[in-house]
């Protein structure tokens, strides 16, 4: 084996070859090294940090519920990894992906029978859009090839997801002119308790009338609006939704990678609304965090409509596909979540964060402070200094990571009470000095 690298080794080549995620080439900060991760802890490497640990109030952008190094999905990993890591998924097919599609259609809203894998959320995102359009190319509806949404959301990176994100306040402004001109309501009310209110629902209703007939779907993020502004929402509006979509003949994706597997409080935020999308797209926990792993769900309508279609098969195939590897450790992932209760964790999180961001609306310049299920946000007026809020975050020995005018945690559900005070008082700094 190569000699270990040291931190700053690794820091200069870092800088020299690594290109990071929302960041200029070369990094103008240094990032922190991790050399390991266990629990809910991230540990440091070098010196400088006397080999510090961190409690990750991110769940690696959301996806570690279970925490890190778990014996349960060790162990999946590892027994998988002596059968085989990876096949190909065409023409072939293996135990841990039928075993995953299955559990899939067990815990999912009713009526969604069947599963695309890929490799990401975005690419979870593109497959579902795929879907819709050549479902209603199959149907002898090729001019249904638009998409709506509302303001505020974000899909993902890749191109047809970009097109539905905030064409003003996203990250993809940037690309104005070259993707897709989609159509756009105005952002939900806020508020989960919130009634939907009669004049919104008419605008977002009125829209989808106008469109109906270039309409190929509706696509949101159900109740919570993540990446886009981590702003809460009714389930009254899922219910608009979906009523609108059935008189008006549109289908509806709801992308469910960042709220599915009980981060709001209900296994999927559909389950708030009680409703079933046409089209589910799920990513982020469906591992644990653990390998990145994606899945597309579609009610036998959508499927049989391509079926039917002048060419019968989706033209989509990822060379990692439903990789056995990541499937074994998905399925160790949900029986693990489903096993306990997950839903008493995550109200024991809701008030831990309930509590501990209370006093953060007293500050100067926040706007607003909220919380649902196990996600908790301080929303500031002005954008945050990423530089002071990471050195006030690790002060107070945890790592979050703030965007634009947000410092929000999302911690995994093992974070117990003690680790989850240090995760609101770092958040609380962070909204004193970022």
């Amino acid at each position: 084996m190569p000699e270990p690298l040291t931190a700053s080794d690794l820091l200069a080549l870092d800088k020299q070859h690594v290109w990071h995620p929302y960041g200029p080439m070369p990094g103008r900060v240094d990032p922190l090294v991790v050399e390991s991760a266990s629990g809910v802890r991230l540990r440091l490497a070098g010196e400088a940090h006397g080999s510090r640990e961190l409690v990750d109030g991110m769940s690696s952008w959301w996806s570690a519920i279970h925490g890190y190094n778990h014996p349960v999905l060790n162990a999946a990993a590892q027994d998988q990894l002596g059968r085989m890591s990876h096949v190909m998924f065409g023409g072939l097919t293996h135990e841990p992906a039928v075993r995953l599609a299955a559990k899939l259609v067990e815990i999912t809203p009713e009526g969604l029978e069947h599963v695309f894998f890929s490799d990401s959320g975005s690419v979870s995102v593109e497959v579902a859009l795929k879907m819709c359009l050549q479902y209603w190319r199959s149907a002898g509806k090729p001019h249904k090839q638009r998409l709506l949404t509302w303001r505020g959301g974000y899909h993902g990176d890749t191109w047809q997801p970009m097109s539905v994100c905030d064409p003003d306040g996203g990250m993809h402004a940037l690309w104005s002119g070259a993707l897709p001109e989609q159509i756009f309501a105005d952002a939900p009310p806020t508020g989960f308790d919130a009634e939907v209110d009669p004049a919104y629902a008419a605008h977002v209703r009125e829209l989808i009338a106008r469109h109906a007939d270039e309409l190929a779907a509706v696509i949101v993020e159900p109740v919570v609006q993540n990446a886009g502004g981590m702003r809460f929402h009714s389930p009254g509006h899922l219910r608009m939704l979906r009523e609108a979509c059935d008189e008006y003949d549109v289908l509806l994706i709801l992308d469910e990678i960042a709220t599915g597997f009980g981060r709001t409080g209900a296994l999927f935020a559909a389950d708030h609304a009680g409703i079933t999308p046409d089209v589910l797209c799920l990513g982020k926990a469906l591992t644990g965090g653990y390998l990145t792993m994606a899945a597309t769900l579609c009610t036998t309508r959508v499927a049989e409509g391509i079926s039917r279609g002048e060419v019968p098969v989706l033209a989509h195939g990822p060379t990692f596909m439903a990789n056995p590897l990541a499937a074994a450790v998905a399925c160790a992932s949900l029986d693990l979540l489903l096993s306990q209760d997950w839903q008493a964790e995550v109200k024991r999180i809701e008030a831990g964060l309930l509590d501990g961001l209370a006093g953060a609306a007293e500050y100067p310049g926040v706007r607003d402070v909220r919380v649902l299920g196990a996600i908790g946000v301080v929303q500031l007026d002005h954008e945050v200094d990423m530089a002071a809020a990471t050195r006030a975050a690790v002060r107070e020995g945890v790592w979050l990571r703030p965007f634009r005018d947000l410092v929000y945690t999302m911690p995994p559900y093992v974070t117990g009470d003690e680790d989850l005070a240090r995760i609101c008082a770092a958040v609380r700094a962070v909204a004193r000095e970022g």
